[in-house]
Formats: structure tokens, sequence, C-alpha cells
């Protein structure tokens, strides 16, 4: 069977991963784009291109996460060393291309809050349009709008149950360091 496709502005998607409003958004809500820089915008447009490209059922957090690392100096600026970096990187790749086959048939979840399934979420996971969110806000209690990578990053870090944390976790930086450091770069 043949899923449709639409133009998102960066190339060609099936419906199931079309830009969308994070978890708990309607259909009058924000753009899901709203909010976010120009850089964090092309962040989100490559992670969904990821996520189809790796057969992903959803956008999760390791896709943001990866996508970050390659194209955010000032993301990859807070990690201590470039061993680390580099190691972390090659997980990522990893996990494209096979690590992460137990998670083609879940559903990233931080078990907090029910799962979303309404339609207005398809395509993002619940953890990573909570991320979204969360970057958001990050930049509002800066006083600096649109929310940046780094935003994004310490989203995804202060949720324990995250893959992005998971994926942290294994290649040897403590998701909690990284928070304050973080913090520190950006003046909270």
């Amino acid at each position: 069977m043949s899923r449709s496709a639409v133009t998102d502005g960066v190339g060609t998607v099936p419906y199931g991963l079309t830009p969308q409003p994070a978890a708990g958004q309607g259909p009058h809500r924000q753009d899901p784009d709203a909010g976010l820089s120009a850089e964090l915008v092309t962040v989100v447009a490559a992670a969904r291109r990821r996520a189809l490209r790796d057969g992903d059922r959803q956008i999760d957090t390791a896709h943001l996460l990866h996508t970050l690392l390659e194209s955010d100096p000032e993301v990859r600026a807070v990690f201590d060393s470039g061993p680390r970096l580099a190691r972390l990187l090659g997980y990522l790749v990893q996990r494209s291309i096979g690590y992460g086959l137990r998670w083609q048939s879940g559903v990233e979840d931080s078990g907090a809050v029910p799962v979303v399934t309404a339609p207005d979420a398809e395509g993002w996971s619940p953890v990573a349009a909570g991320a979204l969110d969360g970057a958001r806000a990050r930049a509002r209690r800066r006083g600096d709008a649109p929310a940046r990578g780094v935003d994004l990053l310490a989203a995804m870090v202060a949720e324990p149950e995250s893959r992005a944390v998971e994926v942290l976790a294994r290649a040897g930086v403590d998701p909690h360091a990284l928070l304050r450091r973080i913090d520190a770069a950006c003046d909270l």
C-alpha cells in the first residue's frame, strides 16, 4: 500500500512524519515550529528526515540529539571533550544502522503521562514533543526567544526516561553534569 506524500519545505516525506503540532496541541494551536530559531527549525526538519530514513514510527529525542550534535556548534561546545563527543556520535550512528531496532516498535514515553495517540501528535514521540515545548519554555524563562539548540538539549536531558539520555549514558556522559554546563553557558 503506498502512502501519499507532501512537501515540508525541506523535501518530500510521507504523511506519518509531516510537521505536526506537538503533543497536546490541537489544530487551532500554534505552529509546531513557532518559537524555535531558524537553526532549530532546520534541526527539527533534519530529525524528521532521519526518522523517516531509519524507518522509525516517530521522531524521538535520539533523532533530535543526533541532528543537534551534527549541526549545532553551540550544542557541541557544552560537551567536555572531543573523544567523548566522538563516542556519542558513534553510538548515534550505531543507533541509526541497527542499534535502535528495538526502539522502532515502541513509542518513546516517559511514563509520566499516558501516551498521546491523538491525530495531532502523529509523527512525534510524547517525550520529543514535550522537549520542544520545554525548549520554548526555557527560552522564555531566559527572556530570549526563540528557542535555540541548547534549549532543546537541556529539555531532552532533563527527561530521565528519554532515549537521548539513554544514549548519553551509554557514551559515558553524565546527564546531570551536562545540564549544569548548559545552564552555566546560558546563564540560567
